[in-house]
């Protein structure tokens, strides 16, 4: 399954981003393989629009299922549409890897 993670920077040890719109990384993490790639938010530069044009990059990327601490309604209804599942940081997750950790043990909020 592959998951996309909102992020502060471009590692597994980044402290995540609550924000998914405007997040300066995305990272996609195989939860099969372990593999893993970080991208720079390309909705993060955008004057409006930022949710659509980061939830269209999860879409392109064949994400299964992104997560962050907090989705716009566009993004929302985009990832709906796209039949991505959303997932929510819990307050004690901080970092990629806690994010993953949590996943992987099915404890991420819906």
């Amino acid at each position: 399954m592959k998951l996309m993670i909102s992020a502060q920077n471009s590692l597994l040890e980044s402290q995540v981003d609550r924000r998914f719109g405007r997040c300066t990384w995305l990272i996609l993490f195989d939860t099969e393989t372990d593999q893993w790639e970080a991208f720079q938010n390309p909705g993060a530069s955008q004057s409006g629009g930022a949710g659509v044009a980061a939830a269209q990059f999860v879409v392109d990327k064949k994400a299964d299922v992104v997560c962050s601490g907090d989705f716009g309604p566009n993004a929302s209804r985009a990832f709906q549409a796209a039949n991505v599942e959303m997932r929510h940081f819990a307050e004690n997750i901080s970092t990629v890897q806690e994010a993953i950790d949590h996943f992987k043990q099915d404890m991420l909020l819906k």
